[in-house]
């Protein structure tokens, strides 16, 4: 680990690698499913990457590859060029920036922090304010996906915001990516991502419903997958989860809490733009309950066991 002191002394050696490689000196913050799988492309392609969590272990199997491991957000930002995040809901968003050994702690003028979690606007917004008013560069970059295009390089990155930056971090967005969509000005992003994972929760949600009257109703669920397959209904997410919802497994790829707390946000994204969401809040109501029985930490798709239920 390294501290403030460390991250001056190493500092040239950052501009000597950057000169030798061609590749920034990253950051990774967030050592999640989709934090460390992002991480480990990065290290994979050959960028000197320091990653940090909150709890320290998550970072050893990354350590064990060659990276380094940074005592704080302020450190892992002072010692890097371009520091990514992703932490799982807008509280923890907030944590890692505006904490006492937080993102902004180590911001100065030309630093860049690129954000890619799931958050609300508002949370993106405060962010990139505070961010740039250190004389920082701020970009949001949720991404779509989850743990098995993550560790292929298949997700959606949705980024808004500081362009030039949004532009310099694409070769880190073409390690973890298969295509970057630039939306605009900050919250753009956030914005897409949340219709995104609400459009994913119906459909979770609808799925559920019918593989749960369909075998009730005597019908084969490995049939009712297969006629969806022939049809308008053809789903690449249905085809991935139903065979592992028939089956009842549920390693978790995206965590049900995290699949409901996006939901949420968009509900409230509809009540403050005063658009009515039905389905999506009945979805909702359907993650709650299955977050109530203790599933949060399994996959999105147990909400399958509250519906059969």
């Amino acid at each position: 680990m390294f501290g403030a002191r460390v991250a001056r002394q190493i500092g040239g050696v950052c501009a000597r690698h950057m000169a030798s490689s061609g590749k920034p000196e990253v950051g990774y913050l967030g050592m999640g499913i989709l934090g460390s799988a992002m991480a480990g492309r990065l290290l994979d392609a050959g960028f000197p990457v320091t990653v940090w969590n909150r709890s320290p272990e998550k970072c050893s199997d990354l350590a064990a590859k060659g990276a380094k491991v940074g005592e704080s957000p302020k450190a892992v930002v002072e010692h890097c060029d371009i520091t990514f995040a992703c932490t799982s809901d807008p509280e923890s968003a907030r944590q890692v920036v505006f904490g006492q050994t937080g993102v902004l702690a180590g911001v100065s003028t030309g630093k860049s922090f690129i954000d890619m979690s799931t958050v609300d606007e508002e949370t993106s917004k405060e962010i990139a304010l505070a961010v740039t008013a250190k004389g920082g560069r701020f970009l949001e970059a949720p991404v779509s996906g989850s743990k098995g295009p993550a560790l292929q390089g298949q997700l959606v990155v949705l980024a808004a915001g500081d362009k030039s930056l949004c532009d310099e971090a694409q070769a880190c967005f073409d390690v973890v990516g298969k295509r970057t969509f630039f939306l605009g000005d900050v919250g753009a992003g956030a914005r897409m991502k949340l219709v995104v994972n609400m459009m994913m929760g119906i459909n979770i949600a609808a799925l559920s419903e019918g593989l749960a009257v369909g075998t009730k109703a005597g019908l084969q669920g490995n049939d009712i997958l297969e006629v969806l397959k022939e049809g308008a209904l053809n789903c690449p997410m249905y085809s991935l989860k139903g065979p592992t919802m028939l089956e009842g497994k549920y390693a978790p790829a995206f965590p049900l809490k995290h699949q409901q707390k996006d939901v949420r946000l968009a509900v409230a994204l509809g009540d403050q733009l005063g658009q009515s969401l039905p389905v999506a809040a009945a979805a909702n109501e359907t993650f709650k309950a299955a977050r109530s029985a203790g599933y949060g930490d399994d996959d999105m798709s147990k909400v399958y066991e509250v519906v059969k239920r």
